[in-house]
């Protein structure tokens, strides 16, 4: 089985390496075969398309709140928002684990049910 998401990185704000790394991360993982993995493997996959998915609706809240008019030099912006993304990539991982929102066990669940997997 491969699951293709066609220019996956293309969809994003690709400002930042880190946000370009990551989805071509998660695009190479659901483009590579999967029908050999173990549960464990394929849980794995599901989670990071959750802690992926968790990020970018982060990103997208987080540009829902106004920027300040204090003025700050361009490379304390840069560093600032570079921390921003690191803090946002770790929160997103940490929510996918456990039970997370319950996005990667729905998709686990439905991957080995069309793909006859049980």
């Amino acid at each position: 089985m491969s699951l293709g998401i066609e220019n996956l990185s293309t969809y994003y704000n690709t400002d930042y390496n880190m946000e370009t790394s990551s989805a071509s991360k998660l695009e190479e993982t659901l483009n590579s075969d999967l029908s050999t993995a173990t549960d464990d493997e394929l849980m794995d996959v599901c989670k990071d398309f959750e802690a992926y998915f968790t990020e970018q609706m982060f990103k997208a809240m987080r540009r829902m709140v106004p920027e300040s008019d204090e003025e700050v030099s361009a490379s304390t912006k840069q560093l600032r928002d570079y921390y921003e993304e690191q803090m946002i990539q770790s929160y997103a991982e940490q929510s996918a684990e456990g039970e997370g929102l319950g996005i990667a066990q729905m998709l686990y669940e439905q991957m080995k049910r069309n793909y006859g997997m049980e």
